[in-house]
This record gives C-alpha cells, structure tokens and sequence, in this order.
C-alpha cells in the first residue's frame, strides 16, 4: 500500500478524493489547496494523497525522483513507460479498494491528479468497473490512448470527468492536453474542459472551479 498524506473530514466521511501529485513533488503538494474549496466547516469528503515512490527518470538523466512511471524523452507521449503505468495503476486501484472497504461507496469516490498524476487518474478512472464519482486531471494528458478501446470499463462510460490546463504549459504542452480531450470526447467521454492563462502550475481562479465541480459532484 502507497504511503500517504490524509486529511479526515470534520464530520463522519462519506466521500473522499484519492488525488496524485506531478513528478517530484509528494503527498503535501496540494495539501494547503484543500481549505480553497468551499465544502464548508463540517464536511464530510476525506482527503488522500498518495506519495510516488521513488524510482529513476530517464528524462532527469536517471536521477531518481517520486514518479509514477518513467518518462522517457521531452516528448512524453513518446515511448511510454506502459509497465510503470500498469504498476502504478494496481497500487491506485488498491487504494480505491480501501476506501470502497471503509465504508466509500465508489460513486463518492473521486480520482485527481495533477501532470503526471493526472494522467494516472485518467488511466485508473476510465478503467473502473464500478464507476466513480469522477476524474479530474489537471494539466495532463491521455496517457496510452491507443489501449484505452480495448481496456476502458464500459460501467465507467459516463464518468464525469474534469480537464483544466495552463495556456502557457512549457512541460506538458495545452496542444497534447487538448488532443487527450478530444480523443476523450471521440470515444464517447463527456469532458469539462478549461482553460487558464498560467504556466504548469494552478491558479485561483482553476480552484475556485475545483471546489465548484467537487460539490456538485460529491452534494457537499
């Protein structure tokens, strides 16, 4: 099991959010944008951020670092770390696992994440044969899009599913952002996308829209 960073509810949980940091960062990275997102002083939406364990990275020269596959050139839908990934997406799934055995009903449960972890929450969301609450990937791409045909959960057909992405991204470029959406909506997915004039990074005006979808999605 990922060691992790969580965060109780006020109140009694009936929901959680399982949300992945982007390459070299960990568990306490989007930490403090919890209290921005307006679910009130006696919520009850749990709080799970996984730490990537650390593992070398082509692209860094091998340097190891949290990732949660490898990348291997400047291009990063080039070449795909597609075992890193598989792993990865065991240990996510034994995460949702846990919670769904904690008493979470899986359509209260919401799987985000940011770059790198965005585009794990797109791979593991997409491919869950009990659908959940919904997907939220934040300045990422479709990760392995050619698969997603022959492995997506047909339960998981009408996950709500949340893209937001800066209009000035270096790392992960908005083109390959917005060809992942549109791969998204060709297969049938209805994505929320937006837009945000910042570099790889959030803004607050992204997670004030943030804490909007999560409310509508989880009724907090």
């Amino acid at each position: 099991m990922l060691d992790c960073v969580e965060i109780d509810s006020p109140a009694t949980a009936n929901a959680c959010v399982i949300w992945l940091h982007g390459l070299g960062a960990d568990g306490n990275d989007f930490v403090p944008i919890v209290p921005e997102l307006g679910l009130g002083e006696a919520h009850t939406v749990r709080f799970v951020f996984p730490n990537a364990p650390s593992r070398p990275v082509t692209v860094n020269n091998g340097m190891a670092m949290p990732a949660w596959y490898d990348i291997k050139g400047v291009d990063i839908a080039d070449k795909q770390d597609a075992d890193g990934i598989a792993a990865t997406a065991n240990q996510i799934n034994e995460l949702i696992a846990r919670e769904i055995q904690a008493g979470i009903k899986p359509e209260r449960i919401v799987l985000a994440g940011f770059s790198q972890g965005g585009a794990i929450a797109l791979h593991v969301g997409l491919r869950q044969h009990a659908r959940l609450a919904g997907v939220m990937a934040l300045s990422t791409y479709l990760p392995l899009h050619d698969r997603l045909a022959d492995e997506a959960a047909a339960e998981s057909a009408d996950v709500a599913i949340f893209m937001a992405h800066g209009t000035e991204d270096p790392v992960v470029p908005i083109t390959l952002g917005q060809t992942s959406r549109d791969q998204l909506e060709t297969a049938g997915y209805h994505v929320a996308w937006h837009e945000y004039p910042m570099a790889h990074q959030v803004c607050l005006p992204e997670i004030a829209t943030i804490g909007r979808w999560l409310r509508e999605r989880l009724a907090v």
